[in-house]
């Protein structure tokens, strides 16, 4: 049994890979001041609720775009899984992919393993949004190679800058809208509005340049937490993979493992 950790801005997901499959998944928020002995005590009563017995991981995988939190996850491993981590993207765990873009050290751990997952997944020309702390659009070309991409703010970013920045306006769920209308009738409606469809069209219409720009044809898959929030209002997807970080993770083990 694998014990792959994804730790991101806002969540760190634990999940449970065996032979390939995933088992279970479990997220807390991310907070670089919880130390190993918190997240054995979380993470074992619930490994115990779902019937999985902590002995039987042998192996954890870590990837993490919250340099502070690394060190925690890494006594984790060593202190209650009885393993030393392997950190993607570290020795003796590299990438194993062409990073094509001015600055490679600086791709987030989360976008290189998505691009592993997503070209090992869908053959061909790729782009791969993942909607996390920020969305991101990155393009993965038929040989695997990361060619570049977008950052562009959360949904939920968007929402606590505009809830902040403007006194008047009330804190709202983030859902899709019960109606394709696009003229609000009051101001949460109104706001409703302008959060979903505005972020349906930047979505829409960053993707349009991007496939315009790469000028072949291109598979969109997409991931992160927010992914379905979008899917019933836009045919922009090919796929959907909720779990390709994940899934990446495990693939970057069995590859360091034959």
């Amino acid at each position: 049994m694998l014990l792959a950790i994804d730790a991101g801005n806002t969540n760190v997901v634990f999940a449970l890979v065996d032979g390939g499959e995933i088992v279970a998944r479990w997220r807390i928020a991310t907070d670089p001041r919880r130390t190993a002995d918190e997240y054995a005590v979380w993470l074992s009563q619930l490994m115990q609720l779902g019937g999985h017995d902590r002995s039987a991981v042998k192996g954890v995988i870590v990837a993490t775009v919250v340099p502070r939190a690394l060190h925690n996850l890494q006594v984790l491993a060593s202190k209650y899984f009885n393993t030393q981590a392997l950190i993607a993207g570290q020795a003796p765990i590299e990438w194993g992919i062409a990073i094509d873009v001015d600055e490679p050290a600086s791709l987030g751990a989360d976008r290189a393993v998505n691009t592993i997952a997503a070209h090992a997944l869908h053959p061909g020309d790729l782009i791969v949004i993942d909607f996390g702390t920020a969305t991101t659009f990155d393009v993965v070309d038929y040989s695997g190679a990361y060619k570049g991409g977008i950052i562009a703010p959360g949904i939920n970013l968007s929402l606590d800058a505009l809830v902040t920045a403007a006194a008047k306006l009330p804190r709202i769920a983030i859902e899709a809208p019960t109606d394709i209308s696009v003229i609000g009738l009051n101001t949460v409606s109104q706001m409703h509005i302008g959060i979903y469809w505005g972020y349906v069209a930047m979505i829409e219409g960053l993707v349009a340049r991007m496939k315009a720009e790469i000028g072949r044809p291109v598979k969109v898959v997409a991931t992160g937490g927010l992914a379905t929030l979008f899917e019933k209002q836009t045919d922009v997807f090919d796929v959907i993979e909720a779990d390709l970080t994940i899934q990446g993770l495990a693939m970057m083990w069995d590859r360091h493992h034959i």
